[in-house]
C-alpha cells in the first residue's frame, strides 16, 4: 500500500480534519486525524493495519498492548493478523495501567500499537508498563506519526504516515489570537 492509497483511506473516511484543535498533547494545530473514522470501517481496518504489520517485517509478538482508547481498535486488529494476544492499558488515577486481568509475562514479544502519536507520551507510559512486567518490545506500530520526527523511543518505530504538522504552544497559537474556535477532539 503506498501513501497515495493510505491517504486515500483517511481522506475517503473524512478522517484528516481542518480547524482549531486541542490535542491530547496541549498543543494546538489546524489538523487533526480523527483516526476512529476510519477506523470505524472493519475493512478499511483490515487494510491498513495489514499495510503496517508489512512495514515492521519479520516481527512476530505475543502479545499486542494498545493505550485506550485510541489505539484498542488498531491493536485489536494488529493482534489478530499476528495471531497474538490483544491487550490494552488504560487511565486508572491519572496513568497507564494494566487492569481487568491483562498480563505481560516476562519474556514475551511485544508489539505497541496506537492510531496517532504526537508526542508519543502514552506510547511511552506503555513502553514502561511492558518494561515494567519484563516483556521484550519488539516494535512499535502506529497508523499515523505527526511527531515530525520529535516522537523517538528505544525501540523501532513503524508508522504508515509521517506528517509535521503545525503545532503550537496555547499562547503562541496565531488560531487562538484570531478567536477560532477551539476543538478537543481527542477529549
Amino acid at each position: 500500500m503506498d501513501t497515495a492509497a493510505i491517504t486515500d483511506e483517511f481522506a475517503a473516511s473524512q478522517a484528516l480534519r481542518e480547524g482549531h484543535f486541542e490535542l491530547r498533547s496541549g498543543l494546538h494545530s489546524n489538523q487533526f486525524f480523527q483516526c476512529a473514522l476510519v477506523l470505524q470501517h472493519p475493512a478499511r481496518t483490515t487494510r491498513l493495519c495489514q499495510a503496517l504489520i508489512a512495514k515492521a517485517g519479520t516481527v512476530q509478538p505475543d502479545v499486542v498492548i494498545a493505550p485506550a482508547l485510541g489505539g484498542v481498535t488498531v491493536g485489536y486488529e494488529i493482534g489478530r493478523q499476528y495471531g497474538a494476544r490483544a491487550i490494552f492499558a488504560e487511565k486508572q488515577e491519572g496513568r497507564l495501567v494494566l487492569r481487568r486481568g491483562f498480563t505481560i509475562t516476562p519474556g514475551e514479544r511485544v508489539v505497541i500499537a496506537e492510531d496517532v502519536i504526537t508526542r508519543g507520551g502514552r506510547v511511552q507510559e506503555v513502553v514502561d508498563i511492558v518494561t515494567a512486567h519484563g516483556g521484550q518490545i519488539e516494535a512499535i506500530l502506529v497508523l499515523v506519526n505527526r511527531s515530525g520526527g520529535q516522537a523517538r523511543f528505544d525501540h523501532p518505530l513503524y508508522s504508515l504516515l509521517e506528517i509535521t504538522p503545525q503545532t503550537w504552544e496555547p499562547a503562541e497559537c496565531p488560531l487562538c489570537r484570531q478567536g477560532l474556535p477551539l476543538e478537543h477532539p481527542g477529549s
